[in-house]
């Protein structure tokens, strides 16, 4: 579909989904407040709208978007002139010559994250938190992560954001001894803005790379920050491995590629090595967890030369270690998928219709392809048409519409 907007409002989408989170941490730093920040910025690209169609895209973007914000962030404490906004006001003047915190998270984002996963908060609103605000994913997006309709998910944030002010949880670094009990959220951020960006809730890409490069930075950031943290090693594999087989996951028109169907030979060989490394140093630790399982899962497909000599015993082996470990319907969903791979469909069908996933496309997407392999044909095309009526990505949605058209006798 062709984008007939001007270049200029295709570039503020693009540096608003691509930067919004590192201009909202910088805001944070020098006014202390996250709800400020944000409000800073979003007037910014406001501005951005306006003025890039007239003037012209500027040279640096971002840095156009953050000079403008915390000049509007000035000007918003100038208008309300209370004395406890003066330190504020001069920190905003004069950020430059502001003495640097000292702890051990120095990257603006990561801090952010760390922020937000402030314990203050239920780890549901942590993360649903710091994907809006860091992670460029929108109230839609992180409601279909979360597999809950956008409305309540917007009610999620707006008590998140208060709860925030109300309790006046401060933006400052984290201390050694307080990064174990926040990791568990910022794990979940890191691995939702990657699994957003693997596979785009809506628009005409597959993938959005922006996002997958970032949470692989991110990633490498808190596998130095703590690597003795055996969860840490796996998602950083995890991501590595997964993130290895993009080049083959879209052919050349833009058209989505199954795993079965992907030519291997695309297949980034150095990503594999590093995160197939990393996967045995979480197998010496022998501490075993959500991330590194499925990474495990991830090494199994990496080492198969094709798709007819995948493991899939063992994939189904790490599934069940994974549901153990941590039973989800979406775990449940990709063993079944596993098991018919090694058991024949039927097996498979009777495991997905178990579940219940109404608002899932992708439980819907397997149920179909489970019927078509059975011949079931008139229940494949009822299962494609719930999955169709749910799918926002385009290359997905045109997927699922050519299984759906090779059905025969519907």
């Amino acid at each position: 579909m062709p984008d007939d907007r001007s270049p200029a409002a295709q570039e503020v989408e693009r540096i608003f989904r691509e930067h919004y989170g590192r201009a909202v941490a910088v805001l944070t730093r020098l006014l202390g407040d996250i709800g400020a920040a944000e409000e800073a910025v979003q007037d910014a690209f406001v501005a951005a709208v306006a003025r890039w169609p007239a003037d012209g895209v500027p040279p640096s973007p971002t840095g156009w978007i953050v000079t403008t914000a915390r000049n509007r962030a000035i000007d918003r404490l100038r208008r309300e002139s209370s004395r406890a906004d003066k330190y504020a006001e001069s920190v905003l003047l004069h950020g430059g010559d502001e003495p640097e915190e000292v702890g051990p998270v120095d990257d603006d984002r990561l801090r952010m994250i760390f922020t937000c996963c402030h314990p203050a908060l239920g780890i549901a609103a942590q993360v649903a938190l710091t994907l809006r605000l860091l992670g460029g994913l929108t109230t839609e997006e992180i409601a279909s992560a979360f597999l809950v309709p956008e409305a309540t998910m917007a009610q999620r944030l707006v008590r998140a954001k208060a709860k925030i002010r109300d309790a006046r949880i401060p933006y400052r670094v984290p201390s050694d001894a307080e990064l174990p009990d926040r990791l568990r959220p910022v794990l979940a951020v890191v691995y939702l803005i990657f699994t957003e960006g693997h596979s785009a809730t809506s628009g005409n890409l597959l993938v959005r790379e922006d996002l997958c490069a970032e949470a692989i930075r991110l990633g490498r950031l808190l596998a130095e920050l703590m690597p003795d943290e055996p969860e840490v090693v796996g998602l950083l594999a995890l991501l590595l491995l997964t993130e290895s087989r993009r080049a083959a996951r879209v052919d050349a028109d833009g058209d989505l590629v199954l795993l079965a169907d992907q030519d291997r030979s695309l297949w980034d060989r150095e990503l594999i090595t590093e995160g197939q490394t990393l996967v045995r140093v979480c197998l010496r630790r022998n501490q075993p967890g959500p991330y590194q399982l499925q990474a495990a899962i991830n090494a199994v497909h990496s080492d198969a030369p094709t798709a007819a000599d995948t493991d899939w015993r063992q994939v189904v082996a790490l599934y069940d270690h994974l549901l153990a470990l941590a039973p989800s319907p979406v775990v449940s969903l990709n063993r079944a998928v596993a098991v018919a791979e090694l058991a024949g469909p039927e097996a498979g069908l009777q495991l997905v219709d178990a579940l219940d996933l109404p608002r899932h496309h992708v439980f819907h997407a397997a149920r179909a392809d489970l019927l078509r392999r059975l011949g079931r044909n008139s229940e494949a095309t009822a299962a494609y048409d719930a999955a169709l009526a749910l799918v926002g990505n385009e290359p997905e949605r045109a997927f699922l519409t050519r299984r759906r058209g090779s059905l025969v006798g519907c």
